[in-house]
Order: C-alpha cells, then structure tokens, then sequence
C-alpha cells in the first residue's frame, strides 16, 4: 500500500526532527491557529448546508416545471440524490473535522491554564486514593491538586486507568526504554494532539471494558445457516415482487410471503432487541476507535516500548482499522431497523435484522478475543501521551542519569514540581545506599515538603518521567512511606495500633525488595519518653536491615543516633526570627536545628500572652 507507507515515512520524519519548543510559545501558536481553521471550517459547513438547500429546493423546481416528464423527473432525480448524498457526506467529514478542531482548541486552552498553575478543573483520580498504599496517599498522588491531576491528559478511560497503575506501580526496571518512549512523545505534540482529540470525542454509554466483556461472554443467537436464508429469501422475494408488477402473481400471495418473513423474524425479535441494546452503545466507540487505531497504524516509532504495543495493529491479512471500521458501518446498518419503514419492509421480505445479526454475530466470533487487547493498546498509548505531553511542558526538567554505584539518589537544583517555579526553593542532597538522613527543623521550615519532594522525585524517575531538577543521579529503587497515618472507627482501630500496622508493613517490604524509606515523625501516637525509645529502635532496626530513607522528627535525641552508625546523618530546616517576624530559607542543611518556632506562633498569633 504505498499511500499508507508514505503516509507513514511522513510521519516518521515529522517524530524524528520536531525540536525542542517552548511549550507556552507553542500552544499559543497553535490556538491561533486552529482558531483560524476552526473560522474556516464553519465557513465551509454553511455553504454546504447552503448547497443541500439549493439541491431540495432545486427537485421542488423540478417536479413543479417538468411535471407529467416522468423520464426526465426520474433523471434529475437521480443526479439530485447523488448530489446530495456527496453533500451529506462532504458535511459529515467537515463536521468531524470541526468537532476535532474544537477539541483541539480546548486542549491548547488546557495547557495554557496548566503552564500558569490552573489545572484544578482537571480529573482528580480520586478514586485511586488507597490508604494501605505503598505512598500514594502520604505524597498526595491523587485528590485535589495531586501530582496525578497536574500530568493527567487522557481521554479514554482506559489511558486513565493505566496511568494511574503506573504512577502507584513501583515499578523500576525498564527505564531506559520508559525514557526513550516519552522523549519520542514529547517530540510530536502534534501527533499527541491528534491523537488526544479524536480519544475525547468518543461518547458512548458502555466502556471499552464493557464492551470487551461483552464480546467474551456473548452467546450467539442464530448459528451460520443464516449467511444463506436472509439471501435467498430477499431473492425470492425480489422475484415474487418483479412477478406482481408483471401481473403473474396476485397481491395476496405477495402479501401472506410478507407476512411469513415478518414472522421469522418476529420469531427472534426479543433476543434481537437485546442485541441492538448492546450495539447502538457500542456504536459510537467503535466509529471513533477506528481512527485511533488507522493513526497508530500509519506512524512509526523509534522507542522499543511504542513499537512493542504498536505490532499488534501489523496485521497483514487485513488492517485493523479496517476491521474496526466494517463493524461500525455494520452497527450502523444494524441501527437503521429503527427507521419504521425500513424496519417493516425489510424484515417482510428480506429478513434483514437476522442478516445483520448474522454479520454482528460472524464479526464478533472473529475478531472478539482481539478487541480487549485493541483496548488496551489504545489506552497504553493514551497515558504515555500525558508522560510526553509532560516532559514537553517542562523543558528544563532532567531524565535521571540512570547509576550503578552506591548513590541512590545525586541531586542538583531538586524541588517539587507543583510548587510555583517562580518561588519554589530547591536544594541539592545525596544519599548513598544503606545511609539514613535524620531531618529535624522548626515546624513549617520544610521537612514535609523535602520528604514528598525526595519522594515524588523517586515515583517519577520510576515512571520514565523528567524530573524537576537541575541534574540527577539515580539507582532505581522502590517506594514505601509513613507519613499520614489515621485511625479508623470502623476497624475500631486507634492512631496509635493503626501506625504500628503500617510500620509493621514496612518491615515486612523491607524483607521482600530495596525500598527507599521515608518517615515523617513516627510513633507520634504515644507519650515523648515511649516515642524517643520506640523511635530509636525502629531506627535501628532500619540500620541493621541495611535500609535506605529519611526520617523526619521534632525529637532530638534521635539524632544521637549519628555517633552510633556511620550510615546516619544529621541534617535540618532552620527558621529565624528577624525583626519580629518568622523567616524560613527552606535550605537542607547539615547538622541539628536547634531553633524551635512554636512558643514564638503562639505568642504572635496571641494564643498565650
């Protein structure tokens, strides 16, 4: 198919040679852009909606004028109804073209919102959220303002689901291929647009999901016999019906072999309807699918990744777009048995809803154990567009240099990426393997945020992405943290009982994998002398585990723990107090803080005198 490989080359060489762009320049070119098209667009509907009007009012002149020439009447007919059908279907394309512009145009306005820090109005993947997680909940993964709301772009359910799983995965192994992949799409916004555009377009009731359950389950209705009877009973009928014009057979008789072919079919027509259920939903998905799949079939990829999911759309037999696209025309067919007139007419005398089902059922037997993994390809390609489309909108953002000697974690320049750039302070660390890092400081100062940042710095060198750094050496690692633990009524279970489960967890992770191990102020449950002794243990536990992590705490004794293990370190967040008011750098430095702010807030805050 030499149009498709060309097609193809173009858009190898289009992945190959987009250069890096300012993403702020780039989506306010492209709005501009697509809103001169969309102009252009909605200027070419009206003319042809215009033309359609001329063609109907043009057979009203007709059949006025020409009255009583039946063989000119039939002519101008005919060329009319050609007219119009190239009319409709010209509109059609220009209508879809329309809608996808305006999809396009909201996802530049989107990513204009997002580059000035509006993205709340965002899915939220709240429904992701999982206490008992490994991190999900303590490094606010999902909910209001999540890291997940920040990347998510997907449109498909399933892109948003696989996207989901990979963040919370704590999967490290791949990530060479994991970065090639999202550089590759980070590349082509263009193609991620397009593809993105035509993903939100598909409305329909059932999901994917939905619909592949279907397939596996379904039990056919009529069995294949049924390729043959709808055929020769439309011949038959054809025949009786060109036998009444001709006066060789009476209407009665035309009329009882009608209603024979209206009791066939009635004879089916409850499991029918169930059927026609089923695939007027599953209409629209597959109409829309059929594009995202010839759009995935007529690009190629240079990432090992995108190639590897890619292959199952290589099928020589016939595309699967192809495939796609014959069984959203059936579907469409299929629909038409709502029309009265082609409902009765064409069950009377051709059997056509058991023709449909037929080719439904055939299609279904064929293809149906595919469509699952058609699904999930598409929605593999979903997510990986919001991996891209996120190192797109952040070009000074580094891929971690992936390491093999003992530094877990080398950074320069790190912070969290949802904090404003503008006055988000960064800080440069190092943390070798096997080394704990006691962090103390005043509240407020920054522990908790250095403890997410050190966190999500890990979830996203894990998932491929840049990360929001200068420069980063990273040994791939797994993720476990204990940072907001709570109680819970109905398991009657207290604060306390409830973070010495999740401390027990960790232990039991800890022999299973490498974790990197963060802690936010532990055995907070319990009075100080309990809490300093319990600490102290656990801590030592870690230590002869040989464990990796942070531990954040008001207490300073723990901090003893430095003089006892070469593997533990001292470092704090200061706070000072300048000219009455509470200053914080926000700066990791090495040793113990030694300045408290709590008495100073309540004073200044006029709780106590």
């Amino acid at each position: 198919m030499p149009g498709r490989n060309l097609q193809a080359l173009v858009i190898f060489v289009f992945l190959s040679i987009t250069p890096m762009q300012d993403p702020n320049e780039y989506y306010t070119r492209r709005l501009t852009e697509l809103k001169a098209e969309k102009k252009k667009l909605s200027g070419q509907l009206f003319r042809y909606s215009l033309l359609r009007l001329l063609v109907f009012l043009s057979v009203l002149f007709a059949l006025y004028f020409f009255y009583g020439e039946v063989q000119l009447l039939i002519g101008l007919g005919l060329l009319a109804l050609v007219v119009f059908v190239f009319l409709v279907m010209r509109f059609n394309h220009l209508q879809f073209q329309k809608q996808k512009c305006d999809a396009l145009i909201q996802l530049n306005e989107t990513e204009l919102a997002a580059l000035k820090g509006d993205y709340l109005q965002l899915a939220e993947g709240a429904e992701y959220e999982d206490g008992e997680h490994h991190f999900s909940r303590d490094i606010d993964l999902f909910g209001v303002g999540s890291f997940f709301q920040y990347i998510n772009r997907t449109a498909l359910t399933e892109g948003k689901n696989i996207l989901a799983k990979w963040l919370m995965s704590n999967h490290n192994e791949q990530l060479v291929l994991k970065q090639e992949a999202i550089k590759e799409l980070r590349d082509a916004p263009e193609w991620r647009q397009e593809y993105t555009a035509i993903a939100a377009m598909v409305s329909t009731e059932e999901t994917p999901s939905q619909l592949s359950k279907w397939f596996r389950e379904y039990q056919p209705i009529l069995n294949g016999r049924f390729k043959i009877i709808p055929l020769a009973f439309g011949l038959i009928s054809l025949a009786l019906i060109a036998a009444y014009l001709i006066n060789a057979l009476s209407g009665w008789s035309l009329f009882f072999w009608f209603l024979a072919g209206l009791g066939i079919s009635g004879f089916y027509l409850k499991r029918i309807n169930r059927l026609a259920v089923l695939s007027a939903n599953a209409l629209d998905t597959f109409q829309q699918f059929h594009k995202l799949i010839h759009l995935l079939e007529t690009t190629s990829f240079n990432a090992e990744l995108l190639t590897q999911k890619q292959v199952i759309f290589n099928n020589d037999e016939e595309a699967v777009s192809r495939s796609v696209r014959k069984f959203a025309d059936i579907l469409h067919a299929f629909d038409q048995r709502n029309n009265m007139l082609i409902g009765i007419l064409g069950n009377g005398f051709l059997l056509l809803d058991l023709y449909q089902t037929y080719r439904i059922e055939h299609w279904i037997e064929k293809h149906g154990e595919e469509v699952n993994s058609w699904f999930e390809v598409l929605g593999y390609f979903d997510a990986c567009n919001s991996l891209g489309n996120f190192a797109f909108n952040h070009p000074a953002y580094v891929f971690p240099e992936l390491s093999a000697d003992p530094i877990v974690i080398k950074a320069e320049g790190a912070g969290h990426p949802l904090l404003d750039k503008e006055s988000r302070v960064t800080n440069d660390f190092l943390i070798r393997e096997h080394d704990f890092h006691i962090i103390t400081g005043a509240n407020m100062a920054g522990k908790s945020t250095f403890l997410r940042t050190v966190s999500l710095l890990i979830v996203m060198a894990n998932t491929g992405l840049p990360v929001c750094a200068t420069s980063m050496r990273y040994k791939p690692i797994k993720l476990v943290t204990s940072m907001r633990t709570a109680d819970s009524l109905t398991r009657h279970e207290s604060y306390f009982f409830s973070e010495l489960k999740r401390l027990k967890f960790i232990v039991e992770e800890m022999a299973k994998d490498r974790y990197f191990i963060v802690l936010d102020e532990i055995l907070k449950g319990t009075n100080s002398t309990d809490k300093a002794q319990g600490s102290r243990q656990f801590l030592d536990r870690l230590v002869a585990s040989k464990s990796t992590g942070l531990i954040a705490t008001h207490d300073l004794s723990l901090c003893s723990a430095a003089k006892a293990y070469g593997q533990v370190s001292n470092y704090y967040f200061d706070a000072e107090i300048v000219k009455g008011e509470l200053h914080f750098d926000y700066q990791l430095k090495p040793g113990i803080c030694q300045n408290m702010n709590a008495s100073f807030l309540l004073k200044k805050l006029k709780i106590v005198e």
